[in-house]
């Protein structure tokens, strides 16, 4: 049952004399995420999960049923997908085949429909294509007024900020203390709101990307704006039989659930996630604030939404929406 997919605007190339051919993918008008768990929340078993689906289920209409108003009223026929991310990076639990059948489960006992379940190891190593190696490679560090360059590059450090850090505390021998000054934001609104995140860290040679960082890499793919030499990178593929998966990296990095599903990527994303979460969504804006999308790639899916007659933002970060929930009432 497992294959490439394809959907309205399915895939074509765009040809240049002096650049690689830019695949073009399916997009649909709305990414919806219905949340994303800890290995802690599938541990607690499948009341947990049931709840979280209640919880999501009326935010995840109200996104759907207002992007498709909004739609119908410039004569637009709605194209909304719905999508899941299970992490199976950071920690490998129990077997996909028993993992996503229970959040198949869940989300149907509480009529939420899960076109997409993708994996977020997938957002780090997509068969021979690193996702996360090649956002690294257009991060383009937004330099604080006055910069010298002493600051090492993202590449070295692994760190990126929204702004101008405070100085190290040390000196040279023979100079002058440096005199303490506060981290400064970059176009802060009157008051700075100043952000390091770290991207990855090293351990025993290997390195281990950060949540904020393959979250930054996962927002991509969703707005279908990542390629390898013009190559879609993690195409959507129609999920295989559960109960023969035995290990997670023998999975799709993108799982379509049903064949007749709108395109997993799209013009925007919606994310409904917990309130944990937030701190998170910072950091990712804050990357994707830095990373320069290959000019090629912007410049298709611009004209693919004029082609449309649709307003699609210029910039990645004012293409992602939220809602952040808390705590569910109780009696």
């Amino acid at each position: 049952m497992a294959g490439p997919v394809s959907g309205p605007g399915a895939t074509t190339f765009s040809e240049s004399t002096n650049e690689p051919k830019i695949a073009s993918t399916p997009l649909a008008h709305l990414s919806i995420e219905l949340g994303h768990l800890y290995m802690e929340d599938y541990a607690a078993g499948m009341d947990r999960l049931v709840s979280h689906f209640a919880k999501v289920k009326t935010w995840a209409a109200t996104a759907e049923a207002d992007a498709a108003e909004a739609l119908r009223r410039v004569g637009k026929t709605p194209r909304i997908s719905t999508c899941f991310l299970i992490d199976d990076y950071f920690t490998r639990f129990s077997t996909p085949g028993k993992v996503i059948a229970d959040v198949l489960t869940a989300a149907e006992a509480n009529e939420v429909r899960i076109d997409y379940v993708a994996r977020e190891a997938g957002c780090a190593q997509a068969g021979e294509v690193s996702p996360a190696s090649l956002v690294e490679a257009r991060l383009v560090a937004d330099p604080p007024p006055g910069t010298n360059g002493h600051r090492p590059p993202v590449g070295v450090v692994g760190w990126l900020s929204n702004g101008q850090r405070s100085p190290a505390a040390g000196s040279e021998a023979m100079e002058a203390p440096t005199k303490w000054r506060p981290p400064s934001e970059n176009a802060a609104n009157r008051h700075s709101i100043f952000l390091d995140v770290e991207l990855w860290d090293v351990k025993g040679g290997e390195r281990t990307w950060s949540c904020p960082f393959l979250a930054a890499v996962w927002q991509l793919l969703r707005l279908g704006l990542l390629r390898d030499k013009g190559a879609v990178v993690a195409a959507p593929v129609l999920c295989p039989e559960l109960d023969t998966a035995a290990a997670w990296s023998d999975m799709p990095v993108v799982m379509q659930m049903d064949q007749k599903a709108p395109p997993f990527a799209a013009y925007r994303t919606f994310s409904i996630l917990d309130s944990r979460f937030l701190h998170i969504e910072h950091a990712v804006r804050t990357i994707l604030s830095q990373v320069a999308v290959e000019r090629a790639v912007a410049e298709l899916v611009a004209g693919r939404a004029a082609g449309e007659r649709l307003d699609c933002p210029a910039t990645v970060v004012e293409r992602l929406e939220y809602f952040f929930t808390g705590p569910r009432w109780t009696a």
